[in-house]
């Protein structure tokens, strides 16, 4: 029966606090992906044959920007994997949007010291680009043959082009609405921290609600002003089909984690990770991947870890697997690219934070 409660209890707050302010703005966000901007657009920056230098820089600095958790990045990842993003700045892309957040690095900093926050920093940056090239090498063949089967189709979408200047302005109003709510759901990880409750009230609810409210109406606004029914109604059912398709996936997977949570709880993984060996490392970063962590909620558990003894390695391990990965994370990705792919994605995120890790506890 705890496991059960465990699991529910996990369910009710990932609703309560991400689904609202978080994974519904990001569903419409990827459905206007689908329908707004020309698949053309995203082969050019994103495609397997794009410039590299350019498509991956684009694809780690879009992540930084959009700062989601290792859910709400899955629509926008499965968006323009749709459109014809390779499959190298995609994972990228899907590496860096929960792992490269600014704010919950400098929270790393404060919390857990400026050593851990530089590490997370440069190891999170560093990891988006390179497990994306890994990506791209080990199935270049496959990507290869996906380019070439597509590559003769017409695509409508760019008979009816939109100019780039409305299409981007489109697109940053929706993002800014999306930081903007995301901003709320952050709120919930400071309060967990024992942040000041008045600062939190006034800075953390009020100021991103009223900035969401001003952004989710100017969305609609130029949705209405630039934009056909028709093209309105493609809109919405591609951001159902994206919803139908993950959403139950996703509320699957983060009820098993939570009850995970209880199978696995603080105190034996503490008595595993307290030094600094590859199987200290090795067991924080399978735990990490396997954890659900909203956005901020990682650095207080890697922090009363710590206080109970974790090593230092292992927390950055912990730090650079965890909020990149998680178990609905992991399942909902195994059905827009393929289970294969999955499995190597998060063999390659594991083996590489628990090498980062032993580097960096032998430095501390």
């Amino acid at each position: 029966m705890n496991y059960l409660n465990s699991g529910l209890e996990a369910l009710t707050e990932y609703l309560s606090a991400h689904v609202l302010t978080c994974l519904i703005p990001a569903f419409f966000i990827a459905g206007a992906i689908a329908v707004f901007i020309s698949q053309t657009s995203v082969i050019k920056y994103f495609g397997a044959k794009a410039n590299k230098v350019l498509a991956y820089s684009v694809a780690s600095v879009s992540g930084a920007i959009l700062a989601v958790c290792s859910c709400t990045i899955l629509p926008l990842f499965a968006g323009i994997r749709q459109r014809g993003a390779g499959l190298g700045p995609a994972v990228t892309f899907l590496y860096s949007g929960p792992a490269i957040n600014v704010l919950a690095i400098i929270y790393s900093a404060r919390l857990l010291g400026m050593d851990i926050g530089v590490a997370r920093a440069i190891g999170a940056i560093i990891f988006s680009v390179i497990i994306g090239l890994i990506m791209a090498s080990l199935f270049r063949r496959e990507e290869e043959k996906i380019h070439n089967n597509s590559g003769g189709l017409v695509l409508p979408q760019d008979e009816k082009k939109h100019p780039l200047w409305k299409v981007s302005t489109f697109f940053t109003v929706m993002v800014v609405f999306l930081i903007s709510a995301s901003s709320i759901s952050l709120v919930i990880g400071f309060q967990k921290a024992g942040v000041n409750e008045a600062l939190v009230t006034l800075s953390g609810k009020i100021f991103p609600a009223v900035m969401a409210l001003v952004f989710l109406a100017v969305t609609i606004l130029l949705a209405i002003k630039w934009y056909t029914c028709a093209e309105t109604a493609d809109w919405m059912r591609e951001t159902w089909k994206l919803v139908w398709k993950i959403v139950p996936i996703l509320l699957a997977g983060v009820f098993i984690a939570g009850i995970i949570k209880v199978l696995l709880p603080e105190s034996v993984v503490q008595r595993w990770v307290g030094g600094n060996s590859i199987g200290n490392n090795l067991l924080a970063s399978v735990f990490g991947a396997l954890m659900y962590f909203s956005t901020l909620t990682e650095v207080p558990i890697v922090k009363a870890l710590m206080d109970l003894g974790m090593g230092r390695g292992p927390a950055l391990t912990l730090l650079l697997a965890g909020p990149s990965l998680s178990l609905p994370n992991m399942i909902v990705i195994g059905r827009v690219m393929g289970i294969k792919r999955t499995a190597v994605y998060v063999l390659i995120v594991i083996v590489m934070s628990t090498i980062a890790g032993m580097i960096f506890g032998t430095q501390a």
